[in-house]
């Protein structure tokens, strides 16, 4: 195991994360950039299993919390306990909640709230697809 395996991954470097991640996943996760909405490969994606982090492949969203928003990027209602920390963001001129991965701190999108949308928690939490890696279920 060398020296890169031992860090957390909040500690690694840029070039080590650019070293793992595409430069679109590095704009996205590192720089907290987002993608073009109806463009990424999960916002139509009904398989049944678990959304990892793209960055360091910790479990994030169950596909039962998926639901389709139309927003133009996957949506889910609620994140696996404790998989993600909210950030107040006040880029843009607004105020939005920025959702983290909790283990490595990649950018994954932003929470909404009060929309009206017919879900448990009555969020939609819009993630980039280029953040997320999806593991099927084992049926």
């Amino acid at each position: 195991m060398g020296y890169a395996d031992n860090l957390t991954a909040t500690e690694k470097s840029d070039e080590e994360w650019r070293a793992i991640l595409s430069p679109q996943q590095f704009h996205v996760l590192r720089e907290k950039g987002t993608e073009r909405p109806f463009t990424g490969d999960y916002e139509y994606h009904h398989a049944k299993g678990v959304y990892n982090c793209a960055g360091c492949d910790a479990p994030l969203y169950k596909s039962s919390t998926k639901f389709d928003s139309g927003c133009g990027w996957p949506a889910f209602f609620d994140a696996i306990p404790g998989a993600i920390k909210r950030n107040e963001d006040r880029s843009f001129g607004m105020t939005r909640i920025e959702m983290v991965c909790s283990k490595c701190g990649g950018h994954l999108g932003h929470i909404f709230k009060g929309e009206g949308y017919n879900t448990p928690t009555d969020e939609r939490h819009c993630v980039n697809s280029i953040s997320l890696k999806f593991e099927k279920e084992d049926q």
